[in-house]
């Protein structure tokens, strides 16, 4: 199976989740939060710098509660990215 490749905007929205993940984990180490998680600390540096932009919903949810954070506000907070900066757009042809 090939999977489609991401739109920039799905890559920006992965992103904007590693950010707020990021900010919610404050000093907690990524082993820590990883471990509480029930993930790599692999999978959420990944996640973390936007190199797996679209997890799945059970890590992410996992994540969530792990940091505290209401999976609702998290997808809120996600969905509120609707355009790719423009440092970032694919040049127009």
């Amino acid at each position: 199976m090939v999977r489609t490749p991401l739109t920039p905007l799905e890559r920006e929205r992965g992103r904007h989740l590693g950010l707020l993940l990021r900010q919610a984990r404050g000093e907690r180490s990524m082993a820590e939060v990883a471990a509480a998680a029930g993930i790599s600390a692999e999978t959420l540096r990944k996640i973390e710098t936007g190199r797996a932009p679209t997890p799945a919903f059970f890590t992410v949810a996992a994540l969530a509660g792990a940091l505290g954070l209401a999976l609702d506000q998290v997808a809120a907070r996600c969905a509120e990215i609707t355009e790719v900066p423009e440092e970032e757009a694919p040049a127009a042809a």
